[in-house]
């Protein structure tokens, strides 16, 4: 007897359902419980967590609300409000950048568990959107400086056609996506709440340009969970993973920023750190970051540009400018700098100034005069002014 394979488009939709009843029972990071759905299935992870029959791991993670099966009623809402559950079997899931991880919690780096899903507003591809990404972020009370630097990083970088990262908190975060939208480019906000949420109250109207013009804005937690300290801090190792560099634009010792370039280094991520006015608090973060060789110091976009890198493509090199004497070798070089530009000098002085013997000089005069970088005189030999 055979039976009948269960449709794709039905498969998926189980899948869905079952991530979605997950990511409400389940408080992020969830690793034993990502570790379960790894092993088990979602749909069949979601069965046993919802009976209570699983690991003692499992069920600590998600006793608390493992009765709390609004599933359906969340996609419903979602749907409603414009959001979609998007899910690792789908195929616009970032699964490239999320990879970094899964890796750093096989390491044992602690609070750094993939996400089960993603509740998401706009019609960007998340894939597409993380393809080439850097993240923006720093102090939600910025200077001038800082959100005047942190807007044109992100409207420079856009240009180029890199997405700009950030958490859409007030300062830095708010000027990297105003800096991104601008342009034209694409950017996308994570947050630490439900994306009903309207938090902050003050980027509502941002958050729906970027959802609207290009962008997205993301969050692991379903609709109508609050905004917490702990889920912003959580939030930021997405920010971390997501994106293949991290830039820290004005940030204090202890703030939310270094601890996503502190993410961001454990996950193997490029961090990089823009310095400040050293009578600004808000440089503190980041001349540390610097001088404790935890970030790159970067003052323009193709500074970030040569550290990061592009994806699958070589960085480029600095263009230096080429001096004539450049491809002298060493004896030529302080033959040549021995030679004064007026009066001529025997070889025996040039010998004693250089300190090259004068064998090895009377053989590099010559190839000196040939190259047009010296000139034999009445007196000697001078050296030639080149126009």
């Amino acid at each position: 007897m055979t039976t009948t394979p269960e449709p794709v488009s039905d498969k998926l939709d189980a899948e869905r359902l079952a991530r979605s009843y997950l990511v409400r029972v389940a408080e992020p990071p969830a690793p034993a419980v990502v570790d379960f759905v790894a092993q088990h299935g979602p749909v069949a992870a979601a069965e046993a967590i919802r009976a209570g029959d699983c690991p003692n791991r499992v069920r600590d993670e998600t006793e608390a609300r493992r009765t709390h099966d609004h599933a359906q009623r969340d996609l419903d809402e979602g749907a409603r409000l414009g959001m979609r559950l998007l899910i690792p079997e789908d195929d616009e899931w970032p699964g490239w950048p999320l990879l970094s991880l899964q890796l750093a919690a096989s390491r044992g780096v602690q609070g750094v568990a993939p996400p089960l899903a993603l509740w998401v507003r706009g019609q960007v591809r998340f894939d597409e959107a993380t393809e080439q990404a850097v993240a923006i972020v720093g102090a939600r009370a910025a200077t001038g400086y800082g959100e005047h630097v942190a807007g044109d990083f992100a409207a420079a970088l856009a240009g180029q056609g890199i997405s700009v990262f950030s958490g859409a908190a007030y300062g830095v975060d708010g000027a990297a996506h105003r800096g991104t939208l601008f342009v034209g480019g694409t950017t996308v906000a994570l947050l630490g709440c439900g994306l009903d949420a309207g938090y902050p109250a003050g980027h509502v109207v941002l958050l729906d340009k970027i959802a609207e013009h290009g962008g997205l804005v993301v969050s692991e937690y379903p609709p109508g969970t609050p905004p917490a300290r702990h889920r912003f801090l959580v939030r930021n190792r997405l920010i971390a993973a997501l994106s293949e560099g991290t830039i820290v634009v004005e940030a204090g010792r202890r703030s939310g920023a270094r601890n996503t370039a502190t993410t961001a280094g454990a996950l193997g991520k490029v961090v990089m750190a823009v310095p400040g006015p050293v009578t600004s608090a808000l440089s503190i973060g980041c001349h540390e970051l610097i001088r404790e060789s935890g970030a790159t110091l970067v003052a323009s976009v193709d500074d970030v540009i040569e550290t990061v890198g592009r994806l699958g493509t070589p960085r480029p090199e600095k263009v230096r400018s080429k001096r004539p004497t450049d491809g002298l070798g060493p004896d030529a070089l302080r033959v040549h700098e021995a030679l004064d530009r007026r009066e001529g000098k025997s070889a025996e002085q040039i010998a004693t100034e250089a300190g090259v013997p004068v064998a090895r000089v009377r053989a590099l005069l010559p190839a000196l005069e040939l190259d047009e970088f010296a000139v034999r005189c009445e007196s000697g030999w001078r050296r030639r002014t080149r126009r």
